[in-house]
């Protein structure tokens, strides 16, 4: 784990931010030598199930209607 003085994390954050999230290793952040606060890589979110499948599938003729012809159905 890398370490890191509290002045140079102040001075170069959104770098090293962008460094931990690509390279997801976490960075000690120390005040006179003394660890104050760790900066790890957040946990990715999982895919939402909602839309997973949109644009993979192709609807080929009608979705509505019966699969047989009506005159196969039986009324009684």
């Amino acid at each position: 784990m890398k370490e890191m003085a509290a002045g140079t994390f102040k001075a170069q954050c959104l770098a090293i931010m962008d460094q931990v999230f690509q390279s997801g290793e976490p960075v000690l952040i120390t005040k006179h030598g003394k660890p104050v606060a760790k900066l790890v890589p957040a946990e990715k979110q999982a895919d939402d199930i909602f839309g997973y499948m949109a644009g993979k599938v192709r609807i080929v003729g009608d979705i509505v209607g019966p699969i047989t012809p009506l005159k196969d159905w039986e009324c009684k």
